[in-house]
Parts: C-alpha cells; structure tokens; sequence
C-alpha cells in the first residue's frame, strides 16, 4: 500500500474477521509431539509442518504463536519440509511452568524438539525473542546447519533492565495477569505492531489470546518477561559474542541476520550491535517492514532469506 503511515495502530473495534490477505494456515498438516528437556520437564507442543524436502526449523517470538509464519509457510515448504512450533505456553502448546524459562533451558528446550521430530541438524529461520534464543542455541552446538535471525533482541538495554525489577515486586505477576486477562485479544492487538497495520484481524487476535486466556498461559508470558528476557543472559551473549570476535572465531554456523530500519518493538540499532558483534554473519536490512517482516513484507523478507539458505558456497559449520 503506498500511502502508509507506519505503527499507526488501528482501533481494536475496528478489525476486520478474517486477515484481508488470505492464507492456508489452517490447512497446514499438525503434528503434537512429547518433549522432555531438563530435570523432569517433559510437555506436549504443537506443530505445524508444511512442504517437502529437507526440514526447515520455524521459531516465532514472544506473545505469538506458529500462526505468524502463515504467509511464508506455502513458499518455504516448496523446497523445505517446515516445521513451526508453538513455544512452550503459546498457541496451542502445553506451558510447563515447573522449572527456569531462562534461555539456557530453552536451548535445552530447541535441542529435545528436534531429537522430538527427528530433523536432526537443519537450518532455522527463528524471529524475535527466538532469534535471541537460538543464538544461544547455536553458540551451545545445538544442531543448527544454518540460522537466520530475524529482528532479534537480546543486546543489554536499560528497559530489561527495569522490566526485570519491575517483575520482582510482589504481586507483580498478578496485576500483570489480571491486566491481560480483563481482554486478552485486546492485549494482543495492542503488543503486536506491523508496518502495515492494515494486516491484522480479529482472527489474528484470537489465535494470539488463546493461551492468554488461562491462568497458566498468562503466568507463561511472565516468565517469558522476566526469564527469558533476563539482562544478566544478554550481557553473557553480548560479553561471549565479542569475546570471539577479538579472537578472530566465527560465529558456530553460518549466520543471517534480517531487521527492518523502523520497529518501536526492537530497536534497529541492535541490528547493526550484532553485526558488529558478529562480523563474519551476514546483514540484511528489510525495507518497508516491521519486526514480523515475514507478516507484512513477505515478498522483501523471502529473497534474501532463500538465497541464504540455497548458498552452498558458504564456510560449513
């Protein structure tokens, strides 16, 4: 749409049923798989799984679900076999709230899902608070042939910083769920922006705000805020990361990283702190798009994504 004002979010009330660009979500192959990782945690999580070909790992970000792949899911599958999982306490995967939601268990968590499908080692395009994720994971030996990292945060910023004290108070995680829970879809609408805003459904809404409505989801999305999302993790991958940068190390495998120049969700400059951090990755900016570049801008989000996963040329692993 040429005349776009950019995160200029619409009114709730004003959202159409069904998204006005169709798609084949709902009539992807589902899969539900038992996954155990860590002392004791085991849990149910749900996958979509779409194409042919060799696996293709999908991991989507914070407060969405494997719902936000289904615009590219009909392209990638038509070379990969995709696989986009719910993330534990998402969509419609089970939350498992005994234990740490600290990235350290998440790579625990990416590793027993793949022995979980049996993809072995396979490239992954992973957005958001999973981009963050699977940096870790790859830097750990999780079996990664490639990772494409899509508008990651995860680099030390003060508003962790304080989002973490701030979930320390008590009762914190309490008015927090009461927050969400007073209207779910409405929370979710308000926490996802796109470029275009014209994107967004009632559908969307709902997919995202299912697991909201429980108590236990609600309680999952806090301990995304305040674990996952902990500054001491960050400071650890930024401190690691520059430390193999002074040694002249690269990065475990070959590494993309995707990030739109507008996004009041991650800020751009992370963007170019990675790729300083990283200098042997490759960086790409997405022009017109918004921290989902694969929602809004998937025709500017599927080249350079298909020519990094198609490039033989680059160093192995």
């Amino acid at each position: 749409m040429a005349s776009l004002t950019p995160f200029k979010q619409g009114r709730f009330e004003e959202l159409p049923d069904v998204p006005r660009i169709a798609h084949g979500f709902f009539e992807r192959e589902t899969i539900d798989v038992d996954v155990a990782w860590g002392p004791r945690r085991r849990a149910r999580v749900h996958v979509r799984k779409h194409g042919s070909g060799p696996p293709l790992l999908l991991l989507h970000g914070l407060m969405t679900s494997s719902y936000s792949w289904r615009y590219v899911l009909a392209p990638l599958g038509e070379r990969f076999t995709c696989y986009a999982p719910d993330l534990p306490g998402n969509g419609k995967s089970e939350p498992c709230l005994d234990g740490s939601y600290s990235p350290a268990s998440f790579v625990e968590w990416i590793a027993a899902l793949q022995d979980a499908l049996g993809i072995g080692a396979a490239p992954c395009i992973a957005n958001s608070m999973a981009g963050y994720l699977a940096m870790h994971a790859a830097l750990e030996g999780v079996g990664f042939e490639k990772l494409i990292q899509v508008h990651g945060p995860g680099l030390p910023e003060a508003r962790f910083a304080a989002l973490g004290i701030a979930l320390s108070l008590p009762f914190a995680h309490d008015v927090l769920g009461a927050v969400i829970a007073r209207d779910p879809e409405r929370w979710c609408h308000r926490n996802v922006h796109y470029y275009d805003e014209t994107l967004k459904s009632r559908e969307e809404a709902r997919e995202y705000a299912e697991p909201l409505r429980t108590p236990e989801g609600r309680r999952a999305l806090s301990k995304y805020l305040q674990e996952t999302m902990s500054i001491g993790p960050m400071r650890a991958l930024r401190d690691r990361l520059s430390a193999r940068r002074d040694r002249g190390e690269p990065f475990p495998v070959p590494l993309m990283f995707l990030y739109a120049r507008r996004d009041p969700m991650v800020p751009a400059r992370i963007g170019t702190e990675y790729a300083k951090l990283v200098p042997d990755a490759r960086f790409e900016w997405v022009e017109d798009a918004s921290h989902f570049a694969h929602v809004d801008a998937p025709e500017r989000f599927l080249p350079p994504v298909t020519s990094f996963l198609n490039d033989r040329s680059r160093r192995a692993a």
